[in-house]
């Protein structure tokens, strides 16, 4: 998991109850073989794994191209930090705050979803401009 986050720049961080599911439905398949040293897990592929890999390099490859690389995820590091803050701030508001201060929270967070799909739509502007 440390790997995949390392390797996307911060941009994917997968969590355990994502990965795991996964390499053992791998390990299923016969792609994937679960090898324990000293008390540690590690997963590698197996023959069929690499022959698999081998024969769909183009399409994986094509997958992977969109996710950016090593010290390409900054933006996406930060982003966690404020999403982070940001659900801190509103599981305080959920905990502490009266009936109208929490339906107030609701509205915000609201305004901000689709503050957020206007940006993708294209439909925000800077201040200023």
């Amino acid at each position: 998991m440390g790997e995949l986050e390392e390797r996307s720049g911060g941009a994917w961080r997968p969590s355990s109850g994502s990965v795991y599911p996964t390499l053992e439905q791998l390990v299923d398949e016969g792609l994937v073989r679960l090898e324990v040293t000293d008390g540690a897990r590690a997963y590698a592929l197996t023959d069929a794994g690499r022959a698999y890999v081998e024969s769909r390099r183009d399409e994986l490859e094509a997958r992977c191209a969109g996710i950016p690389r090593r010290g390409a995820g900054t933006g996406m590091r930060d982003m966690r930090d404020t999403i982070s803050q940001l659900m801190v701030a509103l599981y305080q508001v959920t905990q502490v705050g009266n009936e109208a201060q929490i339906a107030e929270a609701r509205r915000v967070m609201g305004d901000a979803r689709r503050a957020l799909y206007g940006i993708l739509a294209g439909d925000h502007t800077e201040e200023g401009q």
